[in-house]
């Protein structure tokens, strides 16, 4: 390994530690298109990846609670599902072609940016609904001016769309495949089918998700490791830049706007589909 690969690697390894406290993914978005692009094959990308996802968000999620940010009873309802379908994604992960892998992992990017719009004008309906009810409400009782309600005003699990614990396994579960099949901690997902799915807002969402990444990675890796994909030296150093990347970033999410957090995830996983699909071009292309 040169100089030059040891400052790329850790270097990556701190941004993917930063978006990890931001943005509640474990790096693996980041990850492994840096991975493909300095030569590894797709499937030890995906695999030490996972590694270093691990040390990431185990060092996030102790920051988060320790500041009282992070629920263990949420993390473990969406976490310990998440186990098993794990290793269904390391091993299917060793059968799929390279570019189909990376293919797939483009268009999971897609859906993500939807669910997430998706989440967005469904939490608006309901709150015009409830504005109007409201105002039903205080229609006899004079012209007395009204507030506008806030999603706290709203009635408790109104914002909930499924039964809590389908929701929480149908997470766990998704948040596991992928994390086996394509390097990532399962944030990507379980971010936004949080907030689809439980109605919770997108910092609470971040925040779960980072502590149900632990399990998921270590579950991923586990899976990878026995089937030799994984790069420990280079696991190790991105891993190492993570977990610093992590503390920074988890000390500032709570200060900033829902709205720029829901925009820098949703700009985040544009940016990385177009340059996924061309490495998929690229793979495809050369045979």
């Amino acid at each position: 390994m040169t100089i030059t690969e040891l400052l790329i690697l850790g270097a990556a390894g701190i941004f993917a530690g930063i978006l990890a406290g931001f943005l509640g993914i474990g790096g693996g978005t980041v990850l492994v298109p840096l991975l493909v692009a300095l030569k590894y094959a797709p499937v030890q990308a995906v695999a030490t990846s996972g590694l270093s996802i691990v040390i990431t968000a185990i060092s996030g999620s102790i920051q988060n609670w320790r500041m009282g940010y992070l629920s263990l009873s949420q993390v473990a309802g969406i976490g310990f599902p998440a186990v098993i379908t794990a290793q269904i994604g390391a091993y299917l992960a060793g059968i799929f072609p390279p570019y189909l892998l990376l293919l797939t992992f483009g268009l999971l990017l897609w859906l993500n940016i939807y669910l997430i719009e998706v989440r967005k004008h469904l939490t608006a309906k309901k709150k015009a609904e409830a504005e109007q009810e409201e105002l039903r409400g205080e229609a006899g009782q004079g012209d007395k001016a009204q507030l506008p309600i806030t999603n706290h005003e709203l009635p408790k699990n109104s914002n909930i769309l499924f039964n809590p614990t389908f929701a929480k396994i149908a997470t766990g579960s998704a948040a596991g495949l992928l994390a086996g099949l394509f390097g990532v901690g399962g944030g990507v997902i379980m971010v936004p089918l949080q907030i689809l799915l439980l109605g919770e807002s997108i910092k609470t969402a971040i925040q779960t998700s980072l502590g149900v990444i632990v399990i998921t990675a270590i579950s991923a890796t586990a899976g990878h490791a026995a089937r030799g994909n994984v790069l420990w030296v280079v696991g190790l150093i991105l891993g190492g830049g993570g977990l610093l990347g992590a503390q920074v970033s988890t000390r500032f999410l709570p200060r900033l706007p829902d709205r720029i957090v829901s925009l820098a995830f949703r700009s985040l996983l544009a940016i990385l589909s177009i340059y996924v699909f061309w490495q998929a071009w690229q793979k495809f292309s050369n045979g």
